[in-house]
């Protein structure tokens, strides 16, 4: 059984693999200030939920883009799943390559989107991910990652509307009852909502323009389903893409 692990700057998702699908799986809130015991309690009880003890585990994937977080997941998972991650990093095998110019600067979770997009799906493809930032990721038909484009998450718009005005409420995203908003709330949705929605059917079109017409495009990422459900412009939504890549990862380097 193998467990993987996506920690990022808003979320920290996990997955068991007892073979190639994903099995029981979470999304949790990534918790700065928490300590490695703290983290290692929690592992163990979501194991437990799952009817798992640590020594039925095989491995464990690990891919952070939270440096200061890194060493305290891979203590827990040392100290309480008495195993030590393979880490998602430079040098590793991928089965791409990578055009970026600077490949180490491209987030281990890119890289696993990459990877399972071009596995599961093949190329070209346009990977869009949903978290923190929102990033388009390019995928060329031979399985090159290409580059992308990155832009502030929804989430983290909508904060920043909150802190830096002074009558703009904090708000749950979710669809408004119209696109013309009668009060701050409904506006505020449907400019965060449907504006990124544009947005998304504007990059993707510019990415065909360079990926070509038979580009795919794939959605991923907490938020993908609440976006891709209100355009056709999004083929696939995979919530889970990151961990099928860490999976895949994981087979490659072992």
């Amino acid at each position: 059984m193998l467990l993987t692990i996506d920690v990022g700057n808003t979320n920290l998702t996990l997955g068991l693999y007892p073979g190639q699908e994903i099995g029981p799986h979470w999304r949790l809130a990534t918790d700065h200030q928490r300590m490695p015991d703290e983290y290692g309690l929690q592992f163990l009880g979501l194991l437990e939920h799952a009817g798992l003890t640590p020594a039925e585990l095989s491995g464990i994937c690990l891919a952070s883009v939270v440096p200061p977080l890194t060493q305290r997941i891979v203590q827990a998972c040392s100290q309480y799943l008495r195993q030590e991650p393979f880490l998602v990093d430079a040098g590793i095998k991928t089965g791409i390559r990578i055009l970026y110019e600077d490949p180490r600067a491209v987030g281990a979770d890119r890289v696993a989107d990459a990877v399972a997009v071009f596995h599961k799906y093949g190329g070209p493809a346009c990977v869009i991910d949903f978290g923190t930032a929102t990033t388009f990721n390019a995928i060329t038909k031979k399985g090159e990652y290409l580059g992308g484009a990155i832009t502030a998450g929804i989430n983290l718009a909508a904060e920043a509307l909150f802190q830096h005005t002074a009558k703009l409420p904090s708000i749950d995203i979710q669809r408004p009852p119209s696109v013309i908003g009668r009060n701050s709330v409904h506006a505020m949705q449907s400019g965060l909502l449907f504006g990124y929605v544009a947005m998304v059917e504007g990059m993707v079109s510019r990415f065909r323009t360079e990926l070509g017409k038979d580009m795919k495009v794939i959605a991923t990422g907490g938020l993908a389903e609440i976006v891709a459900r209100e355009t056709d412009v999004v083929q696939i939504i995979s919530p889970w893409l990151t961990l099928d890549g860490l999976r895949l990862l994981w087979d490659l380097n072992h």
